[in-house]
């Protein structure tokens, strides 16, 4: 029996060690061979591997995919017209050569990034420093990434990665200049608010003006046009009475005197005081023989 123990035990060290000495390399990943603390080889290609067992060999992985590093605090850059804003950028980033990757920043990947963010904020700083706010928010946006990807490349050989792409999520004033660029934006609005409504009561007083003018012409015709057909035919119609009354001249007299008549007596409380004998109002009320009618007792 302790013949089979013995067996068992053999078997079960040369498994354990067996293990020991078999890795997967995923194709996501680096797989870095460890020698008594030394690199020893680099493997890149995906699959199984072999190496030597602890602690003569070890084996630590590295992710080699894309990687993406934000801007991890928002600090104000100043432009050539000392200007403050903030910009909220990311890199994106890949390990390609992981020797030299692990000699710079050891095996822990976040300890690459808290280096490399300041050396990426210090290139768009000098990159900021040298345009205006208006060339960063419009024209030299897209010059400023790429100035500053170049600015990375010296870098990234040093530590062993290659920068990918540089973006600017955000370019923004700062909160205190942009209360005041709000304020400004505001008071210019107000400003031409106020002259636009200024622009426009002118503007309805002159039509006013205008139409009232058009109107007082176009009364003024009228008027003198109306006039003027009045007058006509007033003179047509003296015509027709003068050709009609000299015809009859008498008639034309009794007509005029009935006419008189009927503008004086108007109402039937309407009092004359006159002497019919003696005046010639009422010659037509005296009859054929022009003598006034007796009165009535």
């Amino acid at each position: 029996m302790n013949r089979i123990g013995l067996i068992v035990s053999t078997l079960l060290l040369l498994v354990v060690v067996a293990g020991s000495t078999l890795f997967v390399v995923d194709q996501r990943q680096f797989a870095v061979v460890y020698a008594l603390g030394e690199i020893k080889e680099v493997i890149t290609e995906p699959g199984l591997k072999i190496k030597m067992p602890p602690p003569f060999q070890n084996v630590v992985f590295l992710d080699r995919r894309i990687q993406t590093l934000d801007s991890p605090e928002t600090r104000p850059i100043f432009t050539a017209e000392k200007k403050s804003l903030v910009i909220d950028w990311l890199v994106k980033w890949r390990i390609v050569d992981s020797r030299q990757f692990i000699r710079n920043n050891g095996v822990d990947m976040r300890h690459a990034e808290t280096r490399l963010a300041p050396i990426v904020q210090a290139a768009f700083n000098e990159a900021v420093t040298k345009r205006t706010v208006r060339e960063m928010l419009a024209t030299d946006r897209e010059e400023v990434m790429q100035e500053v990807r170049k600015n990375m490349a010296e870098n990234a050989k040093s530590f062993g990665i290659e920068i990918v792409d540089v973006r600017t999520k955000r370019v923004d004033f700062s909160s205190n200049i942009t209360d005041a660029v709000y304020r400004r934006m505001g008071s210019e609005r107000k400003r031409v608010a106020s002259e636009l409504r200024s622009t426009g009561l002118a503007e309805g007083e002159q039509i006013r003006a205008d139409a009232e003018k058009q109107r007082d012409i176009i009364i003024a015709e009228a008027y003198r046009d109306a006039q003027k057909v009045k007058g006509e035919g007033d003179a047509k119609a003296a015509a027709i009475y003068a050709a009609a009354f000299g015809q009859d001249p008498q008639f034309a007299q009794f007509y005029r005197s009935l006419e008189a008549y009927r503008q004086s007596f108007r109402g039937r409380s309407d009092v004359l005081v006159l002497d019919p004998a003696s005046n010639d109002f009422f010659r037509a009320m005296r009859g054929s023989s022009g003598a006034a009618a007796a009165p009535r007792k």
